[in-house]
């Protein structure tokens, strides 16, 4: 059975060995994640070129995505590399110290003693440890415990409630840039971005290395998640990331559900992807089978609408990558299975301003009645494919096009499969028998089949979708 919701597997240790890999491809990966906050670029280009190897050779379309660092506000190190805080204990977060002890430890953010004040709380180690600030000296941020435990070298700090002032784009993330660029990603998460300006930014700089990678903005700041934030940054980007580690840190564990599914509603609104993650499948780090709580987590995103989910240490560095993925697969077609369709309800209130985007409209109301076998898009940019998949209609949607970069972005749309059509010339009929005969061809449809098919004319020019055509497969194909 087909799988509409994506998924996106982190690469690693674990995943590094060529059989393992293609194992993962088999077993249903559609983007492979590169995390740029490990490894060289060298190693991200080696993977990325072995990815592109074993999807050509399992037969699937597989995107790559360059995932950025960001601004790592961490503490510095320690002498013997870790320290115990007894709650109610005093402790200095000093900018100017090298080497830590049980008093004070250095900072790699030289900035946190201008962005805090005396009653901020702030979270190092993923919230694991608390400290109120009871005063800012100098250098030195000084701070009472809250809640101890052991404190090691280089644990990340957050700001309750939000409001740390680091840049979304470091200057390791513009070189990182650049090498996302050469290796053709298909894909470019930004991390921490506050607005759409830092989406922007990170736009420019692609464009100027050469990259044309959709942009996927990672929500993880406390400033981000208010309304108006969302939509400034879905403007500036192709679509967003609900990256649930950082942000709950930020926000408090208990808001990230709502707003994981305010976050997706409001991106499928706006015609913009979603991706969620963080601690899906945890637990397969070191076990073969997921808990309940994670089959629940994963459906319920699924039932959410997001376009993907994405699975982080559990196919970077766990033991079971490949049955991590086939636990996911699973959950996601058994989920799809129950969620309603409410293409008529859906409808209620749009308002279509562009021609290419109502034919889309058009044909996911016309195949939904119709109750055709396939929705057919002969695509150059994917942006038919795209606006169709933000509304669920129960029917495929093949994305047909000659365009190699366009047939890797379209491999992250929930409810989208891309195929490749060979034919590039400007005449229509021959361009209609090469559909039909590639979806034939793949085992989509058989002849007699009924479908809905897109296409712009005139042929071959992006944007252009202006005509829906009700299509019996058969009726272009010579015998």
């Amino acid at each position: 059975m087909l799988r509409s919701t994506k998924i996106v597997a982190t690469l690693g240790p674990a995943s590094s060995d060529p059989t393992v890999l293609e194992k993962m491809v088999r077993a249903g990966v559609d983007v492979a994640r590169l995390n740029f906050s490990h490894g060289t670029a060298e190693d991200h280009l080696r993977r990325a070129d072995l990815v592109k190897e074993i999807g050509r050779k399992a037969g699937r379309t597989v995107a790559i995505m360059a995932d950025l660092q960001g601004p790592k506000i961490r503490i510095g190190k320690f002498k013997d590399g870790r320290t115990t805080l007894e709650p109610g204990s005093r402790f200095v977060l000093d900018a100017a110290c090298e080497l830590g002890d049980g008093e004070r430890v250095g900072l790699d953010y030289k900035a946190l003693p201008r962005d805090v004040e005396p009653g901020a709380v702030l979270l190092l180690d993923d919230g694991k440890i608390v400290l109120e600030v009871t005063d800012v000296r100098g250098s030195e941020v000084q701070t009472l415990v809250r809640h101890g435990g052991v404190l090691s070298n280089n644990k990340g700090i957050n700001r309750q409630g939000g409001g740390l002032t680091a840049p979304a784009l470091t200057p390791k993330d513009m070189e990182d840039v650049r090498t996302a660029a050469k290796l053709q990603a298909d894909y470019l998460a930004v991390s921490f971005p506050k607005s759409g300006a830092d989406m922007y930014m990170a736009g420019e700089l692609l464009r100027a290395a050469g990259g044309k990678a959709m942009l996927i903005a990672k929500i993880e700041r406390a400033e981000a998640v208010t309304e108006a934030a969302l939509i400034d940054i879905m403007r500036a980007c192709d679509g967003i990331m609900v990256a649930r580690g950082d942000l709950a840190v930020e926000v408090g564990d208990a808001s990230v559900p709502a707003l994981q599914k305010k976050m997706i509603r409001l991106a499928r609104e706006h015609n913009k992807l979603t991706i969620t993650a963080t601690q899906m499948m945890e637990s397969m780090i070191d076990s073969p089978v997921p808990t309940r709580a994670e089959v629940s987590d994963v459906a319920n995103a699924v039932l959410d609408g997001t376009d993907a989910v994405m699975l982080s240490a559990e196919s970077a560095s766990g033991r079971y990558p490949v049955q991590t993925i086939e636990a996911m697969d699973r959950i996601c077609v058994e989920a799809e299975q129950t969620q309603p369709v409410n293409l008529d309800q859906d409808f209620f209130n749009r308002v279509f301003t562009r021609v290419d985007q109502s034919i889309a409209m058009g044909a996911l109301f016309t195949a939904f009645h119709l109750k055709v076998k396939a929705i057919a898009s002969l695509t150059e940019s994917g942006s038919t494919a795209l606006w169709m998949s933000r509304l669920n209609c129960g029917v495929p949607i093949y994305a047909l096009t000659s365009q190699t970069s366009t047939r890797y972005r379209c491999a992250l749309f929930r409810d989208v499969y891309p195929l490749m059509v060979k034919y590039v010339g400007s005449d229509r009929e021959e361009l209609l028998a090469e559909a039909e005969r590639v979806l034939v061809d793949h085992g989509v449809v058989k002849r007699g089949d009924i479908i809905v098919l897109t296409i712009g004319e005139p042929i071959g020019k992006a944007g252009g979708t202006n005509t829906m055509k009700i299509v019996r497969v058969g009726q272009h194909l010579k015998s």
